[in-house]
């Protein structure tokens, strides 16, 4: 089963609160989310719509794409979507951080 989005989201936040200007660009979310998700083998699994690509890549484009779903980081304030380059977190995604 591959992971949820809201999990994948997770490790973004975690991964921009820790960069000095905030931002998680896909770059570094490509190079570090494996450290901060336990990702499974349907994560690993090639994408069906772009060859090469594991699914989780999609899946962190996805809390773009379904920014406007309830349950969405993006939706719920915690990341904003910087275009071209990645994400940024948000004062109430280090408040979501800080709960924890």
């Amino acid at each position: 089963m591959p992971t949820t989005e809201s999990a994948i989201a997770l490790g973004i936040l975690r991964i921009a609160a820790a960069q000095g200007n905030g931002v998680a660009s896909f770059h570094r979310i490509r190079k570090d989310l494996p450290d901060f998700v336990d990702l499974t083998g349907d994560d690993w699994r090639e994408s069906d719509t772009r060859p090469g690509e594991p699914m989780w890549h999609q899946i962190c484009r996805n809390v773009q794409s379904h920014h406007d779903q309830d349950d969405n980081y993006i939706a719920r304030g915690y990341l904003e979507h910087v275009p071209r380059v990645g994400y940024r977190i948000t004062a109430a995604g280090r408040q979501r951080l800080n709960r924890n």
